[in-house]
């Protein structure tokens, strides 16, 4: 501090109606300031070194012995009101050096250290009566403090309500955004059992002829030339081989059915224990027909355990960085999808092979309506929607990405969920 920070620091001190009391470690004074001397009539250069309790014995309280184990042990700003306990200094409040009653004297006891590593403590002590002399101000300070606390409030809640409205649509978006894929992944096997169904019918009016033409026939060559004229060989082979492909195909619609009944329960709210790897894979099934022509999907699943988390909310989640990962592959690539577990934690990953996000953007990709995408393609809200379904999760999202070579985005989730949320800072880490 140079010569004309110390002449303003000695300034404040000096001329505050504020008493200043400096202690060391074992409550000696080292210094009080000049409100001190002019409302006890006690002399610095007398006091210094010598203990608190010796200039002014009324500080010997229990009082002060608590505040001490509180600013010692636990390092803390100790303040107490003048009406909550007994003044630890007498002095009076009026500086004229005429007998005086005493102030309402609050005080504030804290630690601190000098340049030299030494520890401190610094003891303040002031006038309360003075901060509400001017009872119509404070009143109309507090009364304008309410209203506005109350608008924070009335806002907070209006925000709230905007915020769920505003996830609920982008859930309606994801599904709009699926729906033409999946119905194309409906159609294509209904088509064929359709047209297989057709087929069979042919070949029942055909059998039942041979079966009505048993009783009718004169003789049992009669029906065996029946029987070659309608290639009963063939359509029995065939018969087979239809019912075969039209089972596979119900099992199919069953198979994309069962996915979008499990990764629709958007609105559950309640912890369950649940198998990531087989919400990831209803979840590729969903947006099956959104990857197919865009990537080949890679599956390097590592050990999970069962977690405790909303299954729909991070298929919801799964759900974003897949189609996220398809839309930034311009021609054909590759998309892998990893997991694994370390301690009480575990991790799902997307990666992909597409154009990568700009380092400037990184830290903007979780913001509402933020998005790189063309006009029409995206709202802007499936990460913003993910990353707050994460941190509800008391998880963590971190991005990895390189422009021209890809993202890779990894979601970590605690594998039982903690009574106290461990993470109160941004969690996001780039590279």
């Amino acid at each position: 501090m140079d010569s004309r920070q110390s002449e303003l620091a000695s300034a404040l001190v000096e001329h505050i109606d504020i008493g200043v009391i400096i202690l060391d470690a074992e409550l000696r004074i080292q210094y009080w300031n000049n409100f001190v001397t002019q409302c006890s009539g006690k002399r610095l250069e007398q006091a210094q070194q010598q203990p608190l309790a010796l200039i002014f014995p009324e500080t010997d309280t229990p009082c002060l012995s608590k505040m001490l184990v509180l600013a010692r042990d636990q390092g803390e700003h100790v303040y107490t009101e003048w009406h909550e306990s007994p003044y630890l200094i007498q002095l009076p409040f009026d500086t004229s050096g005429e007998p005086a009653p005493l102030m309402r004297q609050s005080t504030l006891l804290f630690p601190f250290k000098r340049s030299d590593d030494q520890p401190l403590f610094g003891l303040l002590l002031y006038d309360s009566s003075k901060l509400t002399r001017d009872n119509n101000q404070l009143d109309a300070a507090l009364h304008t403090l309410s209203s506005k606390q109350v608008e924070q409030e009335r806002l907070i809640t209006t925000l709230g309500k905007a915020n769920a409205q505003l996830m609920q649509s982008e859930k309606l978006a994801a599904i709009g955004q699926l729906a033409a894929g999946v119905a194309h992944e409906i159609n294509s096997p209904i088509g064929y059992v359709f047209s297989n169904l057709q087929t069979l019918a042919g070949y029942v009016h055909d059998l039942l002829r041979i079966i009505d033409a048993v009783d009718g026939a004169a003789s049992l060559g009669e029906v065996r030339q029946l029987k070659r004229s309608l290639e009963y060989d063939y359509i029995r082979n065939d018969v087979e081989a239809l019912i075969g492909e039209s089972e596979d195909g119900i099992e199919q619609v069953k198979k994309i059915s069962t996915a979008l009944k499990d990764f629709s329960h958007f609105e559950e709210d309640e912890f369950r224990l649940a198998d990531l790897h087989r919400g990831l894979d209803i979840t590729l099934n969903v947006v099956n027909n959104e990857l197919r022509y865009k990537a080949e999907v890679v599956k390097e699943y590592g050990q999970l355990p069962a977690v405790e988390c909303m299954p729909s909310q991070i298929n919801q989640v799964m759900m974003n960085l897949l189609v996220n990962a398809a839309h930034a592959i311009e021609q054909f690539g590759r998309i892998t999808l990893r997991s694994g577990h370390q301690g009480e934690w575990v991790w799902l990953e997307v990666e992909d092979t597409g154009q990568g996000i700009a380092p400037h953007l990184l830290n903007r990709i979780y913001e509402p309506f933020f998005t790189t995408k063309p006009v029409g393609k995206g709202t802007g809200l499936g990460l913003s929607l993910s990353y707050n379904i994460v941190r509800k999760h008391n998880g963590r999202i971190e991005v990895f990405s390189t422009p021209g070579q890809g993202t890779r985005f990894r979601v970590w989730l605690p594998a039982q969920q903690p009574t106290q949320p461990p993470f109160k800072e941004d969690a996001d880490h780039h590279e």
